[in-house]
């Protein structure tokens, strides 16, 4: 599926870097993007890939520095986190969470891989290196684990938009790919952290102060999960967490799963994007006005993720071995109240007219809309069938969830964020304006006949 070719140490332009998402990425080209770097650079003696790569017009530099010696000698062994720095795998390291988290083990010392499809929009911190790869070839994939002593997996495909209607590339990615993830384990590496999702457990029907005891697993069948999306990453996660305990070369794999909720923070677009309040998608409130949801802080995942690997170690007794953690910033909140910096910022007032849920489904038509004038006009499609029953459901239906676990075996303690800051930023960084769609005029007169 990749063409490896060998990424040159010195004198080599950069190309143009393309904007990723967060911990959902987008595979929607995977068979026409080939790979830019040989992964098995990494474990080479004598050649060692550049570390540091910048956007405005610069060039990789030299491979004299001394974090390149770290990855000519590797920093390999189950000693990470406990005394000494240890070399990590991110995959999805070019979305908007894996990226932030490769950068905070990057500046910790850590030794970080970052792998994508996708390049990421930001220059590549000093300490990570970024292989373009897909998680679903194993041969890449087995090539870049050589002497990781800890992946953290956050690579997954298909959370929203129009990616939620190819569910053969959804599957593949969040199954097939965690397979091959799994399966990279024979290269001795001890510890796997998975970014799963607080929807294997929701589905619609109510959840207050939910805990990983209380909450099981819904049933196997699609239809009782959201969308397909929700249903491959709980057979992911059961993945995971089947093969903790597995034999590994020089010891045993540990594993562990957290379930964050909506992702918010600076630079996020996806869900802000999404509310897009400027077209009047949230004009109206609609269903319970007392539900609440969670959310979480870029930056407290980040830090749940480093906690959830060190706990994967013998010197925090591997508490959390085999174990699902509820990750947030342990507050719950009504969607409209929370989403007031926003109305404010844009100038609008928050929401008083509450509609009947039953009129907001009707705008299921979208979907059918999509697929009917995408001769005649390219619009991305805003939402489909399972992304607004996923929203209507979240905004409608209380799911909470406490995070009691995470505070007691892994020592997470939240930090206070307001929506306010990523709010200013995501104004700063937006489009000031839409462009202009082509229209098919042809293809119009024969819309009367549709």
């Amino acid at each position: 599926m990749c063409q490896m070719k060998q990424l040159p140490c010195h004198g080599v332009p950069l190309l143009r870097l393309q904007a990723g998402g967060h911990h959902a990425h987008n595979h929607s080209n995977l068979p026409h993007k080939p790979c830019l770097s040989d992964p098995s650079l990494v474990a080479a003696s004598g050649t060692t890939p550049a570390l540091r790569q910048r956007v405005s017009g610069a060039t990789a530099g030299t491979c004299n520095s001394p974090s390149c010696a770290a990855w000519r000698h590797g920093q390999v062994g189950t000693a990470a986190w406990d005394g000494q720095k240890g070399k990590v795998l991110v995959t999805g390291g070019a979305g908007y969470f894996g990226f932030r988290l490769g950068k905070e083990l990057a500046s910790e010392g850590m030794t970080v891989i970052l792998l994508d499809v996708n390049k990421p929009p930001w220059d590549i911190p000093e300490g990570a290196i970024f292989f373009q790869s897909d998680i679903r070839t194993y041969s890449s994939l087995h090539k870049v684990c050589e002497g990781v002593d800890c992946i953290f997996h956050t690579a997954s495909y298909g959370m929203s938009g129009p990616e939620q209607l190819r569910k053969e590339q959804v599957e593949s990615v969040n199954v097939g790919g965690t397979k091959n993830v799994i399966k990279c384990i024979e290269r001795g590496i001890p510890r796997l952290v998975y970014t799963s999702t607080i929807n294997v457990v929701f589905a619609g029907k109510p959840i207050v102060d939910g805990d990983e005891a209380s909450v099981p697993y819904l049933p196997g069948d699609l239809f009782q999960h959201i969308d397909h999306y929700s249903r491959t990453k709980a057979v992911a996660e059961r993945m995971v967490l089947s093969a903790n305990g597995s034999s590994v070369k020089g010891g045993t794999l540990q594993t562990c799963v957290l379930r964050p909720c909506g992702i918010y923070g600076p630079e996020e677009r996806r869900h802000l994007h999404r509310m897009n309040v400027e077209r009047r998608l949230f004009s109206f409130r609609f269903g319970d006005p007392a539900a609440k949801m969670n959310w979480v802080h870029v930056d407290n995942l980040v830090l749940a993720h480093k906690l959830a690997a060190e706990a994967l170690t013998k010197k925090k007794s591997c508490v959390a071995s085999g174990q699902a953690y509820f990750i947030n910033d342990g507050i719950s909140v009504n969607l409209f109240e929370w989403l007031t910096p926003l109305f404010e910022k844009l100038g609008y007032s928050r929401p008083s007219i509450n509609l009947p849920v039953s009129l907001v489904y009707t705008a299921i038509l979208v979907e059918y809309l999509h697929v009917i004038l995408r001769p005649v006009i390219k619009v991305p499609l805003l939402f489909t069938r399972s992304e607004l029953l996923l929203q209507v459901r979240n905004i409608t239906v209380s799911h909470t969830f406490k995070i009691d676990k995470a505070r007691r075996e892994l020592g997470y303690s939240p930090k206070p964020y307001s929506l306010a800051d990523s709010v200013e930023q995501y104004l700063k960084n937006r489009r000031s304006r839409a462009p202009r769609l082509p229209v098919n005029l042809s293809y119009i007169r024969l819309l009367p006949q549709l």
